[in-house]
């Protein structure tokens, strides 16, 4: 019997620790304090962060965050939701600290773990300055009474529990890139790993939907559409750090072909940055180790 105590205390130690390493942490109640926001920067930010190509409809102006775009995925489908400034559907109810939360570390409001299709596994690599910034710009924009639609997730898949220790595994808040010499590197690091989270779709993932990090950028299933993601590392992509550049200021590839598909999204937000982090950005793309094939 003392055997099978021990061995049962044992088991709740070890139920308590994976409960606690594994539950929802949102930001520190100070986390914000003496930031004051700024919206203009919160406005480059917002497109850096590529806030509109997700959260509006598919026909909807890039203003109204009504969400309801969807994007399948080995473990199911998932919903985009209205993050615009109304206070019931939307997140205009929430605090500045729950949203900061939300973004960062994959907590709702509610206190609950958040699907990492919402990319905060790189987010979480942002400065707050920065968050507080688009927090307060999402904050101008219109209303949408638009109402959330649920996530279409098979069990267990749709259990949140589960994004504990996911999260425990996968959402770490190093960069990939540990040597960046030059304040470019540094500039550009921050604007593909942290804001940009260009990885999210151009890196493989291992079986439970982690990123492969051992092939950074190095290109991924589509989850929705045939083909693949490219692979945007030196082994394949030749281009210059100009004409990478110039291919995230307009469009055009050397070849003057244009950019299509969730891409062409992705060039009007980077479109609206500055000829120096477009720069930056192409620095990165040429600095990341090359992965083969």
């Amino acid at each position: 019997m003392a055997k099978w105590r021990i061995i049962g205390l044992l088991a709740l130690i070890g139920v308590g620790v994976g409960w606690y390493i594994t539950k929802p942490a949102p930001l520190p109640p100070d986390a914000l304090d003496g930031l004051t926001a700024d919206t203009a920067n919160g406005q480059i930010i917002f497109a850096a962060a590529g806030c509109a190509s997700c959260h509006t409809s598919e026909d909807g102006p890039p203003t109204l965050l009504s969400g309801g775009r969807t994007f399948a995925s080995d473990f199911g489908t998932f919903v985009a939701p209205n993050i615009s400034s109304d206070p019931v559907h939307g997140v205009g109810a929430w605090s500045d600290l729950a949203l900061a939360s939300a973004i960062m570390r994959g907590v709702g409001e509610n206190g609950a773990h958040l699907y990492p299709a919402f990319p905060y596994t790189s987010y979480n690599k942002a400065e707050l300055q920065d968050v507080v910034d688009v927090i307060a710009y999402l904050r101008t924009l219109p209303a949408s009474d638009q109402p959330n639609a649920p996530h279409d997730l098979a069990f267990p898949f749709n259990q949140r529990i589960a994004l504990g220790p996911w999260k425990f595994l996968f959402a770490g808040q190093d960069f990939v890139l540990q040597d960046a010499p030059t304040p470019e590197l540094i500039r550009g690091r921050y604007l593909v790993e942290a804001l940009g989270h260009c990885t999210e779709c151009h890196t493989p993932r291992n079986a439970l939907g982690g990123l492969d990090t051992a092939r950074w950028m190095g290109g991924a299933a589509h989850s929705s559409e045939e083909g693949r993601i490219p692979n945007i590392t030196t082994a394949v992509l030749s281009w210059s750090e100009g004409e990478i550049a110039e291919y995230l200021k307009s469009g055009f590839t050397p070849d003057f072909d244009t950019a299509g598909g969730e891409m062409a999204q992705v060039i009007k937000n980077t479109a609206q940055l500055s000829d120096d982090d477009r720069a930056a950005m192409a620095a990165y793309l040429k600095a990341i180790p090359p992965v083969a094939e």
